[in-house]
């Protein structure tokens, strides 16, 4: 759904009364998806390409992705609390990737 950006599925999966933790994004399904929507004619604001890792454990479940925001390409680590099926509640943080010629080793299989 993020990656796609079929966010007409949001409340599939998101509840309406969705808490946001993350300061510059407000709570709630609309928030969100106001958030994840092309703005005008350009890209998205906050724009998922792929998923590295999903861990999860009870009713919390980590996501490790990357794509863009803003722009610039990111790492996402997205933490969502689920209850009745729904995510919840959610956690992140961003942190913005260096151009490849910039890395200073392999980074493993990434």
């Amino acid at each position: 759904m993020l990656i796609d950006g079929h966010l007409e599925r949001l409340r599939d999966y998101v509840d309406d009364d969705y808490v946001e933790h993350n300061p510059r994004l407000g709570d709630g399904v609309s928030a969100l998806r106001l958030a994840l929507e092309t703005s005008g004619d350009g890209p998205r604001q906050i724009d998922y390409h792929r998923i590295h890792r999903v861990l999860a454990e009870g009713n919390f479940v980590l996501c490790i992705s990357e794509g863009h925001l803003q722009g610039t390409h990111s790492a996402f680590y997205d933490l969502f609390r689920i209850a009745d099926g729904k995510v919840v509640e959610h956690w992140d943080t961003t942190e913005k990737i260096a151009p490849r010629r910039e890395w200073k080793n392999a980074n493993g299989k990434f």
